[in-house]
Parts: structure tokens; sequence; C-alpha cells
């Protein structure tokens, strides 16, 4: 925060002081926001409270005097809501994009505050969604009206809010190929990733991809008495244990046969101690995998098993085990196709099989991943805002192992739009886990860049 005027950017700025004065309204807003318990699962939580978020925004953004705004019901059972802001005659278009449903909040008592109520602590707003991805509505909102008082929004605005982006359901990307005319703009700004670290200005230059198989094995016809048979019996849960143990190398490396994973990180670098930090590793608990931290969860596949459906310690029998399962992810490189990676995942699955117990892999989800042309004109801009609003700090390029599948959406329908991708999700956050959080500090500084950017980005295409 700058000393001099209490807000970030250029000091006396009167565009900062605006956006510093619309901070109470974005807690407030946020506040309502996060109460909502839009989880896109109606097995976990009622569809009614995303469709109550979902109605909250389109009232927000008629409200700040948008057009054409409407809930579009998407392929997948969820909303996603999207307005209009037409600027001035000429203008280029920009779409901005948040997503309003959120991860389930895991174990609600291990929360130090209730997940669905955010709560200031320690200088940081918990809740779940505060980061990932509400905050980032509640930036593009700030932005837009810190702009109105200050000359008027220099662009046209299309705004796309998804209902189901945690889901990796699909709905709004099929919407999007059916209706090729909603979304298309000059530029696009994906406010769902994160700033390398608070107070550094990011942009993410890539993301991987994803895929999400299922993965059965049967061994017996039912399950034996572990005394009776155990010894000579085949289990299939020791055999899923060994299929899934030979997804790693000794020293923790994804090895899907076939799959690459040796390529490097050239940027930004992630020092090990300071992810070692952001990681909250056991002191004594080394990392996995070799090469830099950067190339290992930005540049190559990372496999990561999410689930396994067995009996529980408690109330377990001395059984040997006629079936089990898991929920197997694998996290995909740029330069690698998600489709051949989930064909070779799948193959590796059913070889590495012991005994000859049979394997069946179901594909759940799939995603590919994403480059950004970093040399377009737009990151120009947004350098310059990034610059601006941060005090002089110069942008930084980093990557993300997470996936948005959307962005190939997009870029494969608007080959010509420049994709850029910021947001609050930076590593205190804690986004999918318990405890999330926003700095109100980035929210400021980060609505702040935006209205710049769009200003800049209007200057650059005049």
């Amino acid at each position: 925060m700058s000393d001099r005027s209490g807000s970030p950017g250029i000091p006396g700025s009167p565009l900062a002081q605006t956006v510093a004065a619309l901070q109470p309204r974005a807690l407030a807003e946020l506040t309502e926001l996060v109460a909502f318990k839009s989880v896109a699962d109606p097995a976990q939580f009622p569809k009614s409270e995303c469709e109550a978020a979902a109605n909250w925004i389109v009232d927000a953004l008629r409200a700040d005097g948008f057009q054409d705004v409407a809930l579009l019901d998407t392929p997948d059972g969820t909303q996603s809501v999207y307005g209009f802001l037409p600027g001035p005659a000429g203008a280029p278009t920009v779409l901005l994009y948040a997503h309003y449903d959120v991860q389930p909040p895991l174990d609600e008592a291990a929360w130090a505050s209730p997940p669905f109520e955010l709560t200031e602590r320690d200088g940081r707003w918990y809740g779940r969604g505060a980061a990932d991805c509400k905050g980032g509505l509640i930036m593009h909102l700030t932005a837009l009206r810190a702009l109105k008082e200050h000359g008027g929004i220099p662009v046209n605005v299309k705004v796309i809010v998804e209902g189901s982006e945690e889901q990796g359901t699909g709905g709004l990307e099929r919407y999007a190929e059916a209706h090729p005319e909603l979304l298309t703009a000059d530029a696009i700004v994906i406010g769902d990733t994160g700033n390398f670290r608070v107070g550094v200005p990011t942009v993410t230059a890539t993301l991987r991809g994803m895929t999400l198989v299922r993965v059965q094995v049967d061994a017996l016809e039912g399950n034996l008495h572990s005394g009776q048979f155990g010894g000579a019996a085949p289990d299939a849960l020791a055999a899923l244990i060994r299929i899934l143990d030979s997804l790693r190398a000794e020293d923790g490396s994804t090895t899907v046969r076939g799959l690459a994973a040796d390529a490097r990180w050239e940027g930004l670098q992630y020092p090990e101690e300071d992810f070692r930090k952001d990681a909250k590793v056991l002191d004594g608990v080394g990392l996995i995998g070799n090469g830099t931290v950067a190339d290992r969860i930005w540049a190559r596949p990372a496999v990561t098993v999410l689930g396994i459906d067995c009996p529980p310690v408690i109330g377990a029998t001395p059984s040997v085990h006629a079936g089990a399962r898991a929920l197997v992810s694998l996290r995909v490189p740029p330069g690698t196709d998600a489709a051949q990676a989930t064909k070779l995942l799948s193959a590796h699955l059913e070889s590495a099989a012991p005994w000859g117990a049979r394997v069946a892999v179901e594909q759940i989800g799939q995603g590919q991943p994403f480059r950004a042309d970093t040399s377009s004109p737009a990151y120009a801009s947004m350098a310059t805002a990034m610059r601006e609003a941060y005090d002089g700090q110069e942008m930084q390029t980093s990557g993300l192992g997470g996936s948005i599948p959307l962005c190939n959406t997009l870029a494969g329908l608007y080959p010509d739009a420049e994709i850029l991708l910021i947001g609050l999700s930076e590593p205190e956050a804690q986004i999918h886990a318990v405890d999330e959080s926003v700095s109100p500090q980035e929210l400021e500084r980060l609505s702040l860049a935006e209205a710049l950017f769009l200003r800049q980005y209007a200057e650059s295409r005049a």
C-alpha cells in the first residue's frame, strides 16, 4: 500500500483513490457472495444455492448498467451469467471471466471460521470462494465501477460468470461452442489465476491440462476370509496398490509409459524453500521428482490418486478383497495432447495389473493444456498497467499447474483474441483447501491494474 495515498498505484492517482474507496463495497458484496453454498454438485449441496448465487450476479450486473443480462442454461445442468456493457463506438471488446461455483469446504470443523461466512482475520478475508473465484468477479466489478467515475469505460465489455468450473463438467464450453457469437472479443481476461505471491504482479502464461480416470480392479467373485484364503487368493486391493505405485519412480516422478516427463521451465523460478513453505511440507519430508520446482509443477506431467474405494479402517473385516477402485488425475503440460495422455495412462494402468487381475479404466473428464501468446499487444498493456498499480514493479510471467479447460475452448473459437490470465489465487490463498482466503490488498491492486489495463488497451487499439 502506498504510504502517501493509502491506495496502490501512483500516489494521489484519482483512479487509485476511487478503487480504494470502493473496497468497503467490495467487502460487503463478497460477504454476500461467499454466503451462497454454490458447490455445483447437488449430491453435496442444494442446487438452489447455485441458482441463488447466479441470480445475485444477474442483479449486480443489471444494477451496474449491463445490457442483455441473461442466465444461460448450460448442457451440464448449471447456469452461467452473461452481460454486455457497451463502450464508445469503434472501441475494442474485452471479455471478463470469473466463476461463482466453488469447491466443497472439505472438513468444515477444521476451518477456523465458518467456510461460508466471510471473516476478516490477520489482514485477510477468509471464506470458500473468496479468492477462487468469487473474488475475481468482485475484482472485475470494482475495476469497471472505478472507470465509470473517471471518464467512463473505454471498451465494450462482456462479462461471463461460469457456474460449474470446479466440477469440470464443461457446461459453458459446450454452450460457447453452440453459440460462438456470444463471447467474441478482441481480448479476454480470465480472472481465475493469481500472482506468484502477494505483491508480485503476475500473468499466467501456461496451464497444465488434465485427464481424470476411474480404475476398477477385480480379482474374485466375492470377498474371502483372510485366514482361510489369504496367501493364495489374489487380493484386488493389493493389486490396485501395486498398479498405482507403478505410476511413480523411486524419486516420486510421474512415470506413465510413453509420456515425456523431462521438460524444462524457462522463466520465473520457484525457490525450493519458498515452495516448501507454501505447500506446508512437514519438516524432514522431501519433495518428490527431479529438476527445478518450476519444471515439476509447470512443465511436466503429474499424477495424483484422488481417492480409493476400499473399506475404512473402522469396521474393517479380515477379508481378501474381491474388488477395489481409485480415481486418478493426471496433469498434462503444454505441448502434450490430453487425449493422447489419457490413452497412455489407461494403457499403463491396464498393463501394470499383477496376477492377471482384471482392470477396467473409465475416462471421467479431460481438458487440454494451454499456452498464451505473451508477445501480444494486450500483454504489453497489462505490463504497463501492473507496473503502475504495483508501484513500479515489473510484471512477471509464471505457469500454473492447474487447469482451466475453457481457455482452450475460447482460443479455438476466437483464434485472434488475446487471452490473459490474472487473479487472486496466490499461494497464501490456499484455494481448494481449508481456510481459503483472499488478500484485500491484492484485490485492491488487481482491481486497479485491470482498470488501468482497459484504459491502456483501448488507447493501444485506437
